[in-house]
């Protein structure tokens, strides 16, 4: 069968930036896997696979406002050093999740002070050219079940096992703004005025979304 809207997919693929920089990729790893027209994907690796079937292959090179978007000097804020409360230590690189207005966010910090820290809401590869290859290596329907619940049901993968949740939301990173990703989207979003706390959960498929 061919990729179309809610159909499950996956993928074995690579991305780097047009310079030839590998950044991510599931060799030797499990296929990425997720529901066409779920905004999973960036758009424009989304609309590449679009009626393509299994073994067929993809190359294609995206701006970046068809991947991960351009960057937004917005989403870089400064915010209290007591919203970390309990957090002892904050160094530049740790990554955290932020309550807004919007829902959570994940942001990166990028400048530490006594008063304030500087969080960056932009996806990490926002702003960069990408170009991702690779191989479509199975398609099916998605269950009832799972397009209510907007992930995939099954062990392991990208969505990194978690059982069928009754009654949940819970979605790989979402691959928006991204949104994935290979999955979403973790990051972006602005707004960030309530609690933030250190965020646990490894990157997305290898921390690319």
């Amino acid at each position: 069968m061919i990729i179309k809207n809610n159909s499950v997919v996956s993928i074995h693929f690579g991305v780097a930036e047009v310079d030839g920089n590998a950044l991510d990729s599931t060799e030797n790893g499990a296929p990425l896997e997720f529901i066409q027209g779920s905004h999973y994907l960036v758009p424009g690796l989304e609309a590449e696979l679009e009626g393509k079937q299994v073994g067929d292959k993809f190359d294609v090179q995206l701006e970046a406002k068809d991947a991960y978007g351009v960057f937004q000097e917005e989403l870089v804020q400064q915010v209290p050093r007591s919203l970390f409360e309990g957090v002892d230590e904050i160094e530049v690189g740790m990554s955290f999740q932020a309550e807004t207005d919007q829902g959570p966010r994940t942001v990166e910090v990028t400048e530490v002070t006594d008063e304030s820290v500087s969080i960056d809401a932009n996806h990490p590869l926002a702003g960069m050219d990408l170009r991702f290859v690779g191989e479509v290596v199975a398609v099916r329907e998605a269950t009832a079940e799972e397009l209510a619940h907007g992930h995939i049901h099954q062990t392991g993968g990208c969505c990194g096992g978690h059982e069928e949740e009754e009654a949940s939301d819970h979605e790989c990173c979402g691959g928006d703004e991204s949104k994935h990703a290979p999955g979403d989207s973790c990051c972006g979003g602005h707004g960030h005025k309530e609690e933030v706390k250190k965020e646990t959960a490894e990157g997305c498929c290898g921390g690319c979304h």
